[in-house]
């Protein structure tokens, strides 16, 4: 079937289309060993399986699993916990050098496929887990962390990529030292015939020499019709303009040869070239998808999250829209062609790259079945749109916004929003958001609002520092939203993270770019208490049939403990950092990481009215996203806890798993538990 393009940016539109849908249901055509194939693209895995990072390819973060419900909630217990193989290299390096590598949150979710249970690490090893016990099975070191340097973050993971035909198997990891791996599970060795020895260097074939330094991957590649599908993420604050392009390409998923490239920054002569005036596409950096994807076997589409174009904050060197920086695009698994796109922000100054594996879901509008595509945004937006054409499900607007006051910046004078579903975050810095717990809180708050500009969303960056809310973190982030494929709900965790953004004019002698960003700023009362009113960290359910809020709570206790608030009695006021959600066919859980006052925590939510039903300490620090499992007639909830920026400290949590569930004596008397 040939899609229809949609070329509204080049073409200088900023008309919103609307929505256009026919009915049409999709299944999913993934083939696994001894596996059920889901019945649609927003299912969920069947057979307690878990062959995704986010479930399936549609990143629906769901299981039809049901086993553990409200009922049995409170005999949750940890039933086994794994420590990362990672700890014994860390351990050598720390002997020899006083210091480990600098190694961000554990942030990879297992898989589960046909009994086995697979994880990277955050160095880059390859490692199977006993489903029922959490001892380690069998693991593969390509040794990933003799790389002397590390971009962004530090070395991270957030997990694996699995393959079947039916017969052969391979487990697929892009580890840091930008390399792309394949892992043959059952010999537990490497594929010599993937690549170069079963690698492939990710940091060739890109049209132009790059600094490795500067260019990794952190998240799981996608597979879309056995093309396995790459990323990449780029140093953030760069000091000059040409930095590595964030190009996406296809691989052979068993010769690893090259089978296609999308330029996420167009080449001359391509559509979207002229959107970077000047001819900046030559040397322009980054634009990149550093999140997961998502992919539709039946329709053969693979659908880019294109994250920020060098420099992330100050544009006057790249005049123009700058595709396809900060769109979703469509792309033809089997060929890389783009199908089509939609740029959620053009010419960007904010950081705004669209975080997270859009969501494939299969909704009801109007008593029309439309397959679409659901993208959570850093701004607190969330765009809908029909996932074979790229029509928006609901009309989108165009709304003027405020100019840039930084000499050279020519910021765009308009930007999309989307009418509904609403936002959920505070969008823009305005005086009624402020906190008013208490008038003192209130006059501190606005002596805060008061020391930088402010304005609506796509306020842009200044010389004196603006105000930008959302900010960088988000609103959403990397950890994105579930949905539940019976009730058509879209649960989206999110903070109130703003930023204040300066720009600054660099020595010139270190750097070729008129102004760079002026450095990190979050000014809040006393460095812990945010100036906008609660909840900072919530969980929304969206109706997507109609495209309306049905709920939004608090996750988390949030700074309520502080010595100026203890004396209010407040509820809950949420975890001020990314929450990440699993959903069952009972049950929404969430996590929350530890803070000034709080331990981290994992939580159950009634999926219906947000009401928290239980909620248990983590054994450490958690940023990673919950998985579920039925093995041997046992439900298992696991995720990863651990990591740190600093090295291996002894007061350090090491990189772990730990599972919950109900004892062995309950399994029993309630049975395997449904599946679907």
């Amino acid at each position: 079937m040939k899609i229809a393009n949609t070329d509204r940016q080049a073409a200088g539109g900023r008309l919103a289309a609307l929505c256009a849908a026919l009915v049409h249901w999709f299944a999913f055509v993934s083939p696994a060993v001894g596996q059920a194939v889901p019945e649609g693209a927003a299912s969920g895995p069947t057979k307690g399986q878990w062959i995704e990072r986010a479930a399936d390819k549609a990143a629906t973060q769901y299981s039809p699993l049901d086993q553990i419900d409200a009922s049995n909630l409170d005999q949750l217990e940890i039933a086994w916990q794994w420590i990362s193989v990672d700890r014994v290299v860390r351990e050598q390096q720390s002997q020899v050098s006083g210091r480990a590598h600098r190694i961000f949150h554990y942030e990879a979710t297992p898989l589960y496929v046909d009994g086995r249970l697979f994880i990277s690490t955050s160095l880059g090893q390859v490692a199977e887990v006993d489903a029922a016990t959490g001892e380690t099975v069998w693991s593969f070191d390509p040794e990933a962390w003799k790389v002397n340097y590390v971009t962004n973050l530090g070395f991270l993971s957030r997990g694996l990529t699995y393959w079947t035909d039916g017969e052969q198997e391979r487990l697929f990891h892009a580890a840091g030292d930008a390399r792309l791996l394949s892992v043959d599970p059952r010999t537990r060795e490497s594929d010599p015939n993937f690549g170069d020895g079963g690698l492939v260097d990710l940091t060739e074939n890109l049209g132009r020499p790059i600094d490795r330094r500067a260019y990794t991957v952190t998240s799981p590649p996608t597979i879309c019709r056995d093309v396995l599908i790459v990323g990449s993420t780029v140093f953030d604050a760069p000091r000059q303009k040409r930095m590595p392009p964030g190009h996406v390409r296809g691989y052979d998923t068993l010769s690893g040869e090259l089978r296609w490239t999308f330029h996420t920054i167009p080449q001359e002569g391509e559509f979207g070239y002229d959107t970077w005036e000047l001819d900046s596409a030559k040397t322009g950096g980054a634009t990149n998808v550093w999140p997961p994807m998502s992919a539709d076997e039946e329709l053969g589409l693979a659908y880019l999250p294109v994250g920020t174009p060098t420099h992330n904050w100050y544009g006057g060197h790249r005049p123009g829209d700058n595709l396809f920086s900060e769109s979703v695009v469509a792309v033809d698994c089997e060929t890389g062609e783009r199908v089509w796109h939609y740029q959620m922000v053009r010419h960007t100054l904010w950081d705004y790259d669209p975080p997270a594996a859009p969501n494939l879901i299969d909704i009801e509008v109007d008593g029309r079945a439309i397959p679409a595509i659901a993208i959570v945004t850093k701004q607190g937006l969330l765009f809908v749109f029909d996932r074979r054409n790229g029509k928006p499900v609901w009309p989108i607007d165009e709304r003027e916004v405020p100019p840039s006051t930084v000499p050279g910046e020519v910021a765009a004078p308009f930007q999309p929003f989307p009418t509904r579903p609403p936002p959920f975050e505070f969008t823009g810095m305005h005086e009624e958001n402020l906190l008013d717990l208490t008038p003192e809180l209130r006059a501190r708050a606005l002596e805060i609002f008061r020391s930088a500009d402010s304005g609506p969303l796509y306020t842009p960056p200044s010389e004196r520092g603006a105000f930008v809310n959302p900010g960088w973190a988000g609103g959403g982030n990397w950890n994105g939203a579930a949905f539940d494929p019976e009730t058509h709900v879209l649960y989206v965790p999110s903070y109130t993270e703003y930023n204040v953004v300066s720009l600054v004019k660099p020595d010139a002698a270190r750097s070729n770019f008129r102004y760079i960003w002026g450095g990190e700023s979050h000014p809040m009362i006393d460095d812990e208490i945010p100036i906008l009113k609660p909840p900072w960290g919530r969980i929304t359910a969206y109706d997507m049939d109609r495209g309306e809020i049905l709920w939004q709570v608090a996750n988390g206790d949030g700074a309520r403990h502080h010595p100026l608030l203890t004396n209010l009695d407040l509820p809950p006021l949420g975890y001020r950092g990314s929450g990440f959600v699993l959903l069952t066919r009972t049950l929404l859980f969430a996590t929350s990481n530890r803070d000034d006052w709080n331990p981290p925590m994992i939580r159950a939510f009634d999926k219906a009215t947000g009401d928290q039903l239980w909620a248990t300490e983590l054994p450490a620090r958690s940023r990673a996203a919950p998985m579920t499992y039925l093995h041997e007639g046992r439900q298992y909830i696991v995720v990863a806890t651990g990591g740190g920026r600093h090295g291996l400290r002894k007061d350090q949590e090491p990189d772990a798993l730990v599972a919950f569930a109900l004892p062995e004596r309950s399994t029993s008397r309630s049975g395997a538990g449904s599946d679907g």
